[in-house]
């Protein structure tokens, strides 16, 4: 079996056919799906989605593309929003200097705070980094001197420096169907030095559908596609890669159950 962990079943794109999208990823082999949070405002559609679909878990945060279009989430309401029992993570939150739609100091402050309710629940953050792997790398050692807290760099897409910087610090890496694009060849290479104990696959759908659905809308299904080929580059089976990042995953994601008829 696969997590999907990362997707937008809120997005309109997948909500117009959630039902069948969470099915077809059942018949998939997809055991577990995380709904990921752009808005805090939207908390409530984030956990209604998660309880009305046994299979999907959900987080909380405010994208650094919303940085500055809702109130800055103080760390104590990030902390009471993620206690729901299928909330499982803080984020995405981060930076992004490709679109630098919220001004940067802004998204460093609100990025600051999600880091602080993640050390304090210890649930991971999923980080969106874009263009910005020396502010990224600076934040996170400066916070991470500050008292550990898990961390996912999601749909990596950076450089090899700060996928370096990013295990020493401890965080796990994910990569998206970027991973299958034939222009990837140099995110491979990264991909196969990272320590097969600390990726996961996503599918940051409904966006970047992996080959060979690439340029249609993305969905958590295809996750097995992404999957196929990082075991290509790690030089292992695709079962092997489907119990590493599964694995991965629940250790990770620690409020997640185990899968049925996991060892």
């Amino acid at each position: 079996m696969l997590i999907d962990s990362h997707c937008h079943l809120d997005f309109p794109e997948l909500a117009v056919e959630r039902e069948a999208v969470v099915a077809r990823a059942r018949a998939a082999g997809v055991g577990r799906m995380i709904t990921i949070s752009t808005k805090v405002e939207k908390y409530d559609t984030y956990r209604a989605i998660a309880e009305e679909n046994a299979d999907v878990w959900f987080t909380i945060g405010t994208h650094p593309h919303q940085a500055h279009e809702e109130p800055e989430a103080s760390v104590e309401q990030l902390i009471e929003l993620s206690r729901h029992p299928k909330c499982v993570g803080i984020g995405e939150s981060g930076l992004d200097y490709h679109y630098d739609r919220a001004p940067r100091d802004v998204a460093a402050r609100v990025f600051r705070t999600h880091i602080a309710a993640a050390r304090a629940t210890q649930l991971p953050i999923v980080i969106h980094t874009r263009d910005a792997d020396d502010d990224m790398a600076a934040i996170l050692a400066h916070e991470m001197g500050k008292g550990a807290f898990p961390a996912l760099l999601h749909c990596f897409t950076s450089s090899r420096q700060l996928a370096e910087t990013a295990l020493e610090l401890g965080l796990t890496i994910s990569f998206s169907g970027v991973l299958t694009f034939k222009n990837s060849a140099d995110l491979r290479a990264i991909a196969a030095d990272v320590p097969l104990d600390r990726m996961i696959v996503e599918t940051d759908s409904p966006f970047l559908a992996p080959v060979p659905h690439r340029g249609k809308r993305n969905e958590p299904s295809f996750v097995k596609d992404t999957a196929r080929v990082l075991a290509e580059v790690k030089g292992v089976s695709e079962a092997e890669i489907a119990a590493a990042t599964t694995a991965n995953v629940l250790r990770l994601f620690s409020k997640l159950p185990a899968l049925a008829g996991a060892a």
